[in-house]
């Protein structure tokens, strides 16, 4: 089964990256949507079903907070998982951020190995459900 997937970010070239890592992590992925901030972001959800969402906390014109809120209006939250990759670390608003919905967090930043293990783990997916043709622990971001 094929998984889409919205990034936000409001950096191009991050979501760039991570694509790039989804593509690579043996994960069947179906469409990458991209969107520059929460607004963009709910307007793909309008016209498009997104089985995970990777956002951003610091974007202009809606933030990651604004997103989960109105994701968290819209019952979106209740069947997306949502997973906040941010360069946000001080603890009290990552647990803002889970007290809105998101079930994961990773820190910029990264390496490609966490963006996989924590989509397959929103997924209630284990690393056995993935292709073994996977070349993301080669990949030098």
């Amino acid at each position: 089964m094929a998984f889409n997937i919205l990034i936000v970010d409001d950096s191009s070239s991050m979501r760039g990256v991570i694509k790039k890592t989804l593509e690579m992590s043996g994960l069947e992925v179906g469409e990458i949507f991209e969107a520059g901030n929460g607004l963009e972001a709910l307007g793909v959800l309008d016209e498009q079903w997104a089985d995970v969402i990777l956002t951003d906390v610091h974007m202009p014109e809606m933030d990651g907070f604004g997103l989960l809120k109105a994701l968290n209006r819209q019952g979106v939250v209740s069947h997306t998982p949502v997973v906040v990759v941010t360069t946000e670390g001080r603890e009290e608003r990552i647990e803002e951020l889970k007290a809105l919905g998101a079930m994961a967090w990773i820190n910029k930043p990264f390496r490609p190995e966490q963006i996989k293990a924590t989509v397959l783990e929103v997924l209630g997916l284990d690393e056995t459900a993935l292709d073994q043709k996977a070349d993301i622990d080669g990949c030098d971001f």
